[in-house]
């Protein structure tokens, strides 16, 4: 680390302290040459994940918009805000830890499908009528009837 007062290479570190709320690490450090003191802070480089839609459109990853879905399909069901909240956050996690900057809209879709499907099975329903845009009964019975055979 480079002094700020005189440019020397050498500091070393006295103090060292989590910051915002675990987020960051703040340091603080003397200059071997000149024994000034300064303080820095290491932070973790956040890489936005792009998501590309179903008409090649990109945009950057929203977790609000998974979470109005979740939110949507969960209505009048006995699943807490909470809950919704760390299915988004576990959704997230999971695309960050795939380490690919773009993702389709469709492997998000499908992670919502696989949180939901433990969640709440009639909001699991709900949210893949809408996702996978079912025509008719017939496509919702398959589904239904998908869904009781893996219980079993």
């Amino acid at each position: 680390m480079r002094c700020p007062f005189c440019g020397f290479f050498e500091t070393k570190v006295l103090d060292t302290r989590s910051a915002d709320d675990g987020n960051s690490i703040r340091r603080r450090r003397e200059c071997i040459s000149c024994a000034k003191r300064f303080t820095t802070y290491e932070k973790i480089e956040d890489v936005p994940i792009v998501v590309v839609k179903k008409d090649g459109k990109r945009q950057v990853y929203d977790p609000n918009k998974v979470l109005n879905g979740l939110i949507k399909a969960c209505e009048k069901r006995p699943v807490s805000l909470h809950q919704l909240e760390q299915v988004t956050d576990e959704i997230e996690r999971e695309l960050k830890n795939r380490l690919e900057r773009e993702v389709s809209s469709a492997v998000i879709g499908e992670l919502v499908m696989d949180k939901l499907k433990n969640l709440d099975e009639v909001a699991y329903v709900r949210f893949a009528s809408v996702y996978r845009e079912f025509k008719d009964i017939n496509t919702f019975l398959k589904e239904i009837e998908a869904l009781l055979k893996a219980n079993k």
